[in-house]
């Protein structure tokens, strides 16, 4: 049987790492086999990618060549590691993927969706999430969290008028796919955030016919 392909999105520091772990534990109890990865990365090839996108050095980045660079790691990606673990019947759980993309270019950087599209097209082969989870924070905490970790990545030190388009980009994708995306509330207990994303994961094997 045909794998599931989940995915992990919302602003920095809205907990995905937190509930991926979660939900891999959940499936493993299942009996599942898990595979946990990332966007940017996942791949040796997308890992450097990532390192050349994310370097605060690069500031001199234009925006196409960042949306290139990102899909060239999911291009490699899907290819070296998500289709494969899709056809050998894993569950694929992924932190962010193109609607990373849609909404950090397209709305972020102002290239619009349909570009970011067409240039995604090629990269994805056809691979698209069977459910998508948008953890649902104001960009404003996110992105302190984040800074208070560290001095943040290149796009996590962008101007919080930057990051407010990102987050309307998600809020107009989960208007866009209500089948696929499923917003959550991120400021719940770690716990009431968990049980909400196995509730929608039950469903989703009960209508695959694996529960």
């Amino acid at each position: 049987m045909r794998g599931l392909f989940i995915t992990m999105e919302g602003p920095d520091g809205s907990g995905k790492t937190t509930q991926m772990k979660k939900t891999a534990e959940y499936f493993i109890d299942q009996g599942y086999e898990v595979l946990l990865t990332r966007e940017p990365g996942g791949t040796l090839i997308g890992e450097k990618i990532r390192e050349i996108i994310l370097d605060k050095k690069h500031v001199e980045m234009d925006s196409i060549t960042e949306t290139l660079l990102y899909a060239a790691s999911r291009a490699q990606h899907v290819a070296e590691v998500i289709r494969p673990a899709i056809e050998e019947g894993k569950i694929v759980i992924c932190d962010r993927f193109v609607d990373s993309s849609l909404v950090y270019q397209g709305f972020g950087r102002n290239l619009g969706l349909e570009l970011v599209e067409e240039i995604n097209k090629a990269a994805v082969q056809g691979i698209m999430p069977d459910i998508t989870f948008l953890f649902k924070l104001s960009p404003h905490i996110g992105i302190q969290r984040k800074l208070c970790q560290g001095n943040g990545d290149r796009l996590e030190q962008e101007k919080l008028d930057f990051h407010d388009r990102v987050f309307e980009g998600y809020m107009a994708l989960e208007k866009r796919y209500p089948q696929r995306i499923k917003g959550i509330d991120a400021s719940g207990s770690i716990e009431e955030i968990h049980g909400e994303i196995v509730q929608y994961i039950e469903v989703l094997l009960k209508h695959r016919g694996s529960i």
